[in-house]
């Protein structure tokens, strides 16, 4: 009895430590194996991360290499639009600049045709005055020629050429050229007395400047002591 419980203590001791054994290697074989499944997964997934990481770089090194062709771009465009602005502003000023040259050479042109029409104006007005018709022949033809005179005039009117009307106001160098001065009592002195020659004006600008007699102060005579005594 004794030895059968012995053996039996035995046997259970001995199948303690069987499984206290297994219950060892099992757990050895589960962390070898769980450490297998990690090495196995390092394997797998470094890899990847390596692929990605490279990715990653040359889609980096991409988007820098892209912006520096945007900046680029940038400023290319920006040097465009200095230049087109600069050209379009030398065109605007060309294109004034020519048109004030070609306003300029047609007011020229059409002051130097009308100073030369007014010789032929002056040569009216001087028959005008002098020629007294005395039969009905030369007063029809006065009045033809006259008629010729009114039209003209009116078409100088037309283009803007108007006449100085001198007489009264004070000499003004701008539009009179002085060419008699009379002493008298009867105008301040500078006062244009006379136009001797008609002036005229086309849009306010001097055509032809009046010729003029302007007034000047009389001169108060002077006597010597014996003058006086006389």
């Amino acid at each position: 009895m004794n030895n059968e419980n012995k053996n039996s203590d035995k046997i259970e001791t001995n199948s303690a430590i069987a499984e206290d054994e297994i219950t060892i290697e099992l757990e050895s074989f589960t962390e070898e194996a769980q450490d297998t499944m990690q090495e196995d997964h390092v394997e797998e997934v470094t890899p990847q991360e390596d692929d990605m990481n490279a990715i990653i770089g040359v889609l980096q090194a991409e988007i820098s290499n892209l912006r520096g062709l945007l900046e680029e771009q940038s400023q290319k465009a920006e040097q465009y639009k200095k230049q087109y602005l600069t050209i379009a502003a030398d065109f605007e000023n060309f294109r004034k600049r020519t048109e004030k040259e070609k306003e300029e050479q047609e007011i020229r042109g059409k002051r130097q045709t009308i100073v030369e029409l007014l010789s032929v104006v002056d040569n009216f007005e001087r028959a005008r005055v002098q020629i007294k018709p005395d039969t009905d022949g030369e007063t029809a033809i006065h009045k033809s020629y006259q008629g010729v005179y009114k039209n003209l005039v009116d078409g100088l009117k037309k283009l803007g050429v108007s006449a100085m009307r001198p007489e009264g106001e004070i000499f003004n160098p701008q539009y009179h050229e002085a060419m008699l001065r009379e002493p008298t009592d009867e105008h301040p002195e500078g006062t244009v007395i006379e136009q001797l020659v008609r002036g005229y004006t086309l849009n306010d600008q001097v055509l032809r400047h009046a010729m003029v007699k302007v007034a000047a102060p009389l001169e108060i005579p002077t006597y010597t002591k014996e003058e006086n005594q006389t």
